[in-house]
């Protein structure tokens, strides 16, 4: 599965009430470490695909769900469990990384 686009308006649905657990990757267009990431985080959601969800949301569009989660800097993940916030983490890494990040907080 690819990643999804989530907005303000469908993040509970597609995030907190997903039946999976969701990476959520706050992002933004002109930010050069989101753009980094993005490819790693699209092969993890095909690798992981029924394990996890990654969603994509864009802070200069949807600055509503980034600011409840109290996002200060980007790219930001958050990974949510039964609507929760279980692990979160801030910058570029790579995708080994980023996997290991994943699978330790599942």
């Amino acid at each position: 599965m690819a990643t999804v686009a989530v907005t303000d308006a469908t993040f509970d649905e597609e995030v907190k009430n997903a039946d999976v657990p969701v990476v959520v990757d706050f992002w933004a267009e002109w930010c050069g470490p989101c753009k980094q990431i993005g490819p790693a985080l699209e092969e993890l959601s095909a690798e992981m695909d029924g394990k996890i969800k990654i969603a994509k949301v864009d802070v200069d569009s949807n600055p509503g769900a980034a600011a409840a989660l109290g996002v200060r800097g980007i790219p930001a993940l958050f990974i949510f469990k039964d609507g929760q916030v279980i692990s979160n983490r801030a910058g570029a890494a790579p995708k080994a990384a980023l996997q290991s990040w994943i699978e330790d907080a599942l």
